[in-house]
């Protein structure tokens, strides 16, 4: 790349002298807490893991692996996923972490373009991974598949616990914060995912950015349930976690069920959620003696908090962003249903499509100025069209999101740019309508669509997940709700209850699901 390199605040480190710092500094303090839905658990104090992920680092070494080589890890939540993916990091290798709900397709798609020259994965995945990626020069295997016996045979493979070797082998390299320490692929819809690529200086970014704006402390209990696959599981986790040298507690992956038992075995005070997690714990009882000081999730201070008594920070950021780029903040008083303010070390622009400055009230094209490689991802691998097509000529990464500047200074988000409605020929942001819907008590979640109609091309529709036992008058309600609180031509047209919404990534509102489904039925009549 041809583009100036400044000096880091991470200048002669990468993501061993963060391992290796805390293993000195915090060597009994646990670090990792694996909870399995079956199986034993296990804990690693920040000593132990330092000397798993050298180990580990060695072993992959000693199979032939070199520094800048990628190997897919295709994993759900485990114990294993974080000993890898930070394994490969400590040897130079560039873990490239890939959804585990990927299929063939996708995965050769991967391993193919990443240039992939081996995979960690576990034994239902196992077969899936040689037929996507017959080149591979290995794959392992894990014991067991997040905690639970393999249902299949996968003596074939190399196990997990072969890539072992003596940490006095490995060979010496610098610590250069510019070398590459991750590859996300983010969720394509039309055209392939591209390969978002993290420097170790980025992780170094991420880990303190998100440690400071979440307040985290080193007698925090991090409880990691999102996919260790995403960025938010990695950096506002447990990156942020191993910062602040504090402890994450890994569960395969969300239960409402054993959400509160494990939070309260472990004395949780941190978790990142999205919405469907707090949906889902609406209708169970909140222990009184919980520990947690604080929650973090897509919006400022729902109106759920009063129901569980838990401020929430909200945050906006992307896999590009490495951290949260617009935030609120820990202990003041936040805009309601707001994602914050810019973040620190992030120069935060709205503009309409022409490129021109949006006033307070107005929606427009969220862009953001950071630093490549540092607090903005490098770019694009193997895609140099790309990363020059997703920064305007000034240099502000183009989000594709948009948000709309609050007369208080909180930003507001307003949708994907490709979610907007066109109703009569005014804008609508869907969000917009979601924030008046979400302050009706008796509702859980909303997502609003459009909805075609025959003179004003779109109207908004509304789907609602109604909190147990208050469905009652609902729909009124929110009609009424609207009505008092939007423009006449913002107002849903349609109000729906329903028991469950579509899921996609992260369990996000698939709304192309939705907007089909209205289709159908408009269709059918």
């Amino acid at each position: 790349m041809n583009h100036e390199r400044p000096i880091t605040p991470f200048e002669g480190m990468d993501i061993r002298s963060l391992i290796d710092m805390q293993a000195r500094r915090r060597a009994d303090h646990p670090f990792l807490v694996w909870e399995p839905f079956e199986g034993e658990g296990q804990s690693w104090t920040y000593a132990q893991f330092a000397r798993t992920v050298r180990r580990f680092a060695a072993g992959l070494q000693a199979r032939g692996a070199k520094p800048a080589d990628r190997v897919i890890v295709h994993l759900d939540n485990c114990a294993e996923s974080v000993i890898a993916w930070l394994g490969c990091a400590y040897a130079g290798v560039v873990p490239v972490t890939t959804n585990a709900r990927a299929v063939k397709d996708e995965l050769a798609y991967f391993a193919q373009h990443s240039g992939a020259v081996g995979a960690i994965t576990q034994p239902r995945f196992a077969s899936l991974v040689k037929d996507a990626a017959p080149h591979l020069g290995w794959i392992a295997v894990t014991e067991t598949d997040n905690g639970a016996p393999p249902q299949c045979d996968v003596s074939a493979f190399e196990p997990f616990a072969a890539i072992d070797g003596d940490p006095a082998t490995l060979a010496e390299r610098p610590h250069d914060p510019w070398a590459p320490f991750g590859i996300q692929y983010t969720s394509g819809t039309t055209a392939r995912p591209k390969a978002v690529l993290w420097t170790h200086a980025n992780a170094l970014w991420g880990a303190r950015s998100c440690a400071t704006n979440e307040d985290l402390r080193a007698d925090d209990v991090h409880l990691v349930h999102l996919p260790l696959f995403h960025t938010n599981a990695q950096s506002y986790s447990v990156l942020a976690s191993l910062w602040a040298g504090g402890t994450a507690v890994l569960m395969p992956r969300f239960s409402a069920s054993r959400f509160w038992p494990v939070s309260l075995k472990h004395g949780a005070t941190w978790t990142s959620v999205v919405p469907f997690c707090v949906k889902a714990l609406m209708d169970r009882p909140v222990p009184e003696n919980h520990s947690y000081r604080l929650w973090g999730n897509a919006i400022c201070s729902p109106p759920t908090d009063a129901h569980f008594g838990i401020p929430t920070i909200g945050w906006w950021g992307m896999t590009e962003t490495i951290t949260h780029g617009t935030v609120g903040i820990a202990h003041h008083d936040n805009a309601p249903m707001s994602m914050g303010r810019p973040a620190p070390g992030y120069e935060i622009h709205v503009r309409d499509d022409d490129g021109n400055p949006v006033g307070p009230g107005e929606v427009g094209n969220l862009l953001v100025r950071g630093v490549r490689g540092v607090s903005l991802f490098l770019e694009y691998a193997n895609n140099p069209e790309a990363s020059a097509a997703a920064f305007t000529a000034d240099g502000l990464f183009i989000t594709g999101d948009r948000v709309m500047l609050g007369e208080d200074g909180w930003f507001y988000f307003a949708d994907r740019s490709k979610d907007m409605l066109k109703v009569g020929g005014e804008n609508v942001a869907a969000s917009e309508i979601e924030r008046v819907v979400m302050t009706v008590p008796g509702v859980v979640e909303v997502a609003v669509v459009a909805m075609r109609h025959a003179m004003l091309d779109e109207v908004p529709a509304a789907f609602v997940i109604p909190q147990s036992g208050h469905a009652d008058g609902l729909e009124q309600r929110i009609v009424e709700a609207c009505a008092a609180n939007l423009a006449s031509f913002k107002l849903p047209q349609l109000v729906r209850l329903v028991e469950s919404l579509p899921r996609s990534t992260l369990e996000k509102v698939a709304k192309a699901e939705l907007r089909a489904m209205l289709d159908a039925e408009a269709q059918a009549t």
